[in-house]
C-alpha cells in the first residue's frame, strides 16, 4: 500500500506555488520573449523531474530519458499534425497509419504519446531494472542511441533526420503549468511512498536493502516507468512548443542540458531538480545573449562560440567541487522548512507497552535448521557437512578461527550464497529456493560485519524501510519502526541521519532495523566489532533484553570470546569449514579440539 504523508503533500505545495506564480506572471505581465522562456522553463522542469524520479531515487545516472521525450514528441506530433500538410510532410506514410495520423486535439495526442512511451518503458525496463551502477547507466545510453537511430531510420513516419513540421503550436505557460505541477507532485509524493523510500535505501546500500526485504528490481522498474511517463509528457509539450523538430533535438545536447540541471540542483531531491532547472535556464539565457556580441554598459563584447556550454560546464565543476550533493543537498526544502512531527512508538496490543512491534514474532514452532550444509568455490571447500539448529529464545554463538567458514555459513543461511549441498530450513522453507529479498519475510533479520546502514537516510527512515516490508494494510510502519528503535534506545535520535551517529549507536541501529522485520531469528555478524568496553556492555544488555522480552532466537558470530561466553546459551565451533564442537559455554571452554583450533596443537599439548 502506498504511504502518502502530509510531509509529501506540503512538499508538493511548496514546489508548486513558485511555478503557479511564474505561469500567471508570464501570461499577464511578461513580454513575448520572456513568456516563451517561462514556458520553456516549465517544460524543462517536467523533463528534469522525470529524470529525477529514476536517477535521484535509484542513484543510477540515466542518459536515456531524452529518448522518452523524443518518443512522446513524435507520437503526439503524428496524432495532432495538421491534416493539410500530411501529404507534404509525410508523402510516404504507410497505409496502415493514414487513418490515425493528424487532426487530433492536444489531449488526445498526449494520451496516445504516453501510451507509446509507457509500452516502450515496460519493454526496456524489464532487463534494465536488473542492472545497477555503471552497467545500468550504460544501458540507458544504449536506449537513447536505439531511439535516435530508430527515429532516423523510420523516414516514412518521422521524416528521418529531416525536420518534422506541421505540428500545431499551442503550448503556453498556462498550458505547460498543469503538466509541470502533476510531474512535481508525482515525484515528491513518490519519493515518500514505501516504494520510493525502499529504492532510496537501495541507492545507499543495495546489499543491506535486500537483507531488509526490499525487492530492488521491482522498485527500479517502477521508478523507470514513472520517470519515462513524465519525460514523455515533457516531450509532448516540447513538440507543440517548437512546432518543428528533428531527432537531433532530443539527443546528446538535450541530455547534457537536462543532466546539468539535475546535478547542479542536487540529484537526490525534487527540490534540487526544480531549483537546478531554474538556475540553468536563467544562466543559459544570459550566456546566449553574451555569446552573440552583447553590449554591457556600453561595451560591445566579442562573439564567443560555445560560451553557453563552457559556462554550464564550469558552473557544474565549481558546484561539485564544493557541494558534492548539489546546491539543495540530500533533504527536500519542505523537510527543512516544516520538520515532520515525532512519531509515537507502536504499543503492544495486549500489554500496552512500547516495543510490541516485535513481541510474539518468534513462536514455539519457529525453527532455523542448518542441515548438512556444504559449499564449494571452484576447487576450494569452504564448508563441509555442517549441521546444527538455532532455537527460539536462546542465544547461539558461532565461533572459529579466521578462515573457518563462518562468513560463508552466514551467507548460506541468509540466502546470499546457496549451499552446494545440504539445506537451510527457516520456518519450514528452504532459503536457497527463494530470492534474497524474500528471506527476511520468512523470519530472519540480520546485521553485517562491516556496518551497512542507509547513511544519508534518517535513523527512522533506516528502520522504516524494514518495517514497510511486513506492514499490514493500514498499519503505520513508522510507529512500528519507532518501537524497534525504542528497544535499542535510539528513539530520541530518530530525526538524525544514520551517518551522524557514533559507532556504537550505528551498531544498535542495524539491530533495530533487523528487529523491525519481526523476525523469528536474528543473525548478528560480529556485532561488537570495533566497540569499546562500555559500548560492548550496552550491546550485551540490549541483546539480553531482546532474548528475554521477545523470544527471538539469536545467532551471534563473534571473535570476542569473552562476549560469547557471557552472552550465549549454546555455542557452535567451526574450523576449516567443518563443525568441530557444539555445546554449552562450559563444554566449549574445556573442549580439546577447540583449544587446539585456537592456539595450535603444540601449545594445547603444553
Amino acid at each position: 500500500m502506498p504511504r502518502i504523508g502530509m510531509q509529501a503533500v506540503k512538499g508538493a505545495i511548496t514546489l508548486a506555488l513558485p511555478l503557479i506564480a511564474l505561469a500567471v506572471i508570464a501570461e499577464l505581465a511578461l513580454p513575448a520573449a520572456l513568456a516563451r522562456l517561462a514556458t520553456l522553463y516549465l517544460i524543462y522542469v517536467t523533463a528534469v523531474v522525470g529524470m529525477q524520479i529514476y536517477s535521484g531515487t535509484s542513484g543510477i545516472i540515466s542518459f536515456g530519458h531524452a529518448g522518452f521525450m523524443a518518443l512522446g514528441a513524435y507520437a503526439s506530433a503524428l496524432l495532432t499534425i495538421q491534416p493539410a500538410v500530411v501529404s507534404t510532410s509525410l508523402p510516404d506514410l504507410p497505409v496502415w497509419l493514414t487513418g490515425l495520423v493528424g487532426g487530433q486535439p492536444l489531449l488526445v495526442g498526449m494520451a496516445g504519446a504516453l501510451g507509446v512511451v509507457g509500452l516502450v518503458a515496460l519493454v526496456f525496463g524489464l532487463p534494465l531494472s536488473r542492472l545497477g551502477g555503471s552497467a545500468a547507466s550504460i544501458a540507458t545510453l544504449g536506449f537513447l542511441v536505439i531511439v535516435h537511430v530508430t527515429l532516423v531510420a523510420s523516414a516514412d513516419i518521422t521524416r528521418g533526420s529531416q525536420t518534422f513540421f506541421g505540428v500545431p503550436r499551442g503550448v503556453s505557460a498556462l498550458t505547460a503549468l498543469p503538466v509541470a505541477l502533476i510531474a512535481v507532485a508525482l515525484a515528491r509524493i513518490y519519493r515518500s511512498t514505501r516504494g520510493g523510500l525502499a529504492l532510496r535505501a537501495a541507492r545507499e546500500d543495495e546489499i543491506a536493502a535486500r537483507a531488509s526485504g526490499v525487492n530492488v528490481v521491482r522498485q527500479r522498474f517502477v521508478a523507470w516507468v514513472l520517470g519515462a511517463l513524465v519525460s514523455g509528457s515533457a516531450g509532448v509539450l516540447m513538440a507543440h512548443f517548437l512546432g518543428a523538430f528533428s531527432p537531433k533535438d532530443f539527443h546528446f545536447n538535450l541530455t547534457f542540458l537536462l543532466m546539468s540541471m539535475l546535478i547542479l540542483g542536487g540529484i537526490s531531491t525534487v527540490s534540487g531538480a526544480v531549483g537546478g532547472t531554474t538556475l540553468i535556464v536563467v544562466m543559459v539565457d544570459l550566456l546566449r545573449r553574451l555569446e552573440g556580441r552583447a553590449e554591457v554598459f556600453g561595451l560591445k563584447l566579442p562573439e564567443v562560440f560555445g560560451l553557453t556550454d563552457i559556462g554550464v560546464g564550469l558552473v557544474i565543476l565549481a558546484v561539485m567541487y564544493r557541494l558534492r550533493d548539489g546546491l539543495f543537498g540530500l533533504r527536500e526544502v519542505d523537510e527543512r522548512l516544516f520538520p515532520e512531527a515525532a512519531v509515537a512508538p507502536a504499543l503492544d496490543a495486549q500489554t500496552g507497552a512500547q516495543g510490541g512491534v516485535v513481541r510474539g514474532a518468534a513462536t514455539e514452532d519457529a525453527a532455523l535448521t542448518i542441515e548438512a550444509v556444504g559449499r564449494r568455490f571452484a576447487g576450494l571447500v569452504a564448508l563441509e557437512d555442517v549441521s546444527f539448529a538455532v532455537r527460539p529464545g536462546l542465544v547461539t554463538g558461532l565461533i572459529g578461527p579466521n578462515g573457518a567458514g563462518k562468513s560463508t555459513l552466514i551467507n548460506a543461511i541468509s540466502g546470499v550464497v546457496p549451499p552446494s549441498s545440504g539445506r537451510v530450513w527457516l520456518n519450514g522453507s528452504d532459503t536457497a529456493q527463494v530470492p534474497v529479498h524474500a528471506v527476511p519475510a520468512l523470519g530472519l533479520g540480520r546485521t553485517f560485519q562491516n556496518i551497512r546502514l542507509f547513511r544519508n537516510l534518517t535513523v527512522l527512515e533506516n528502520v522504516t524501510v524494514a518495517a514497510d516490508v511486513i506492514a499490514r494494510p493500514g498499519q503505520d510502519s513508522r510507529a512500528a519502526a519507532m518501537a524497534a528503535l525504542a528497544v535499542v534506545g535510539l528513539q530520541d535520535l530518530a530525526a538524525q541521519t544514520a551517518a551522524s551517529l557514533p559507532y556504537g549507536a550505528q551498531r544498535r541501529l542495524e539491530i533495530a532495523r533487523a528487529l523491525a522485520l519481526r523476525p523469528s531469528f536474528l543473525l548478528l555478524d560480529e556485532p561488537a566489532a570495533g566497540m569499546n568496553p562500555a559500548e560492548t556492555d550496552a550491546l550485551i544488555a540490549v541483546l539480553r533484553r531482546i532474548r528475554a522480552d521477545h523470544g527471538i532466537g539469536l545467532l551471534v558470530v563473534e571473535h570476542d570470546l569473552k562476549l560469547i561466553m557471557r552472552l550465549c546459551d549454546h555455542i557452535v565451533v567451526l574450523n576449516k569449514g567443518q563443525k568441530i564442537a557444539e555445546g554449552t559455554p562450559e563444554d566449549i571452554r574445556a573442549n580439546p579440539a577447540v583449544i587446539e583450533a585456537y592456539i595450535g596443537k603444540r601449545r594445547a599439548a603444553a
